[in-house]
């Protein structure tokens, strides 16, 4: 059993926050298999964190998705989010989070290349990442203590992008999504291909169709507002439903806005708020 605490939240940026609660997080570690075209006939193992609530279930399922690192050597680390997780397991989630092939100690290689700088296949690096997390969702739904009908969808950068991806497949169970600072290609100056990079939301935005969370911050300088707007009126325009959230200025660096637990004020409210209206959180509506 892993209990939640959460070292550095009181520092920083002269907020107060208040104490958080020692809750169980019931941590495990498990293997997923995932099938891939041309492996032999053993699927991959892909590593996974489970974290859950106390009681039998069955639970309301989030398939928290990580981002890429910019330096290749740092992919393998297991991300765990304890912080993060625990708003999610305090509202009576499962949490899973897959480390995608190439990424922790799963197997294969990384798939999610994108190419050169100059055309980018941005939609294709987010199908494979989409590959990863549907065999993680299949899997889930297996086990006895999830409730297959009540699935949300959420990821930082480019989890956040392959959660859009998986998204735009569908699936039974699926009922939202929630983007946190979600795109591909962000180098220490730039962003690669921006038009490939619209183009991918924008196909993703033609075949999503339950409600998605988009949360960013002013002071992102991995996807900037202008781009960021960009992304959503090119989802948009397809048929899909966004929300837009483009939070103040988070600390130095808005990218982190998720990653750092000192952000976990700026979003967990409205995040509640959204998965209040899908009706998977809170209080029943009333009739």
């Amino acid at each position: 059993m892993v209990m939640a605490h959460f070292p550095g939240r009181q520092a920083g940026a002269g907020m107060n926050y208040p104490p958080i609660p020692h809750v169980p997080l019931n941590e495990k570690v498990l293997l997923i298999p995932q099938k891939v075209p041309g492996s032999g006939g053993s699927p991959l193992l892909l590593e996974a964190t489970l974290f859950l609530p106390d009681g039998a279930g069955p639970f309301p399922l989030l398939v928290l998705s990580h981002g890429t690192p910019r330096e290749p050597r740092q992919r393998g680390k297991r991300e765990r989010f304890e912080a993060q997780s625990w708003v999610f397991v305090n509202m009576g989630f499962a949490v899973i989070i897959p480390m995608r092939r190439g990424y922790g100690h799963s197997e294969g290689s990384y798939a999610e290349e994108e190419g050169e700088c100059d055309q980018a296949r941005y939609y294709e690096a987010g199908m494979a990442s989409a590959r990863d997390l549907l065999a993680t969702v299949r899997f889930m739904k297996a086990q006895p203590y999830i409730d297959q009908r009540r699935i949300v969808l959420a990821g930082h950068s480019s989890g956040g992008f392959a959660s859009l991806a998986l998204a735009s497949q569908g699936f039974p169970g699926l009922l939202g999504v929630i983007n946190f600072s979600g795109g591909r290609g962000a180098k220490a100056d730039k962003v690669c291909d921006p038009p490939s990079l619209i183009e991918a939301f924008s196909r993703f935005g033609h075949t999503v169709r339950v409600p998605t969370l988009w949360i960013y911050a002013e002071n992102d300088t991995y996807f900037s507002p202008p781009l960021v707007r960009q992304l959503h009126q090119a989802f948009v325009r397809k048929g899909g439903q966004a929300q837009m959230v483009m939070l103040r200025p988070f600390l130095y660096e808005g990218h982190d806005v998720f990653f750092d637990v000192r952000g976990l004020d700026y979003w967990t409210g409205m995040v509640k708020s959204f998965l209040q209206r899908l009706g998977i959180y809170g209080p029943p509506a009333r009739k």
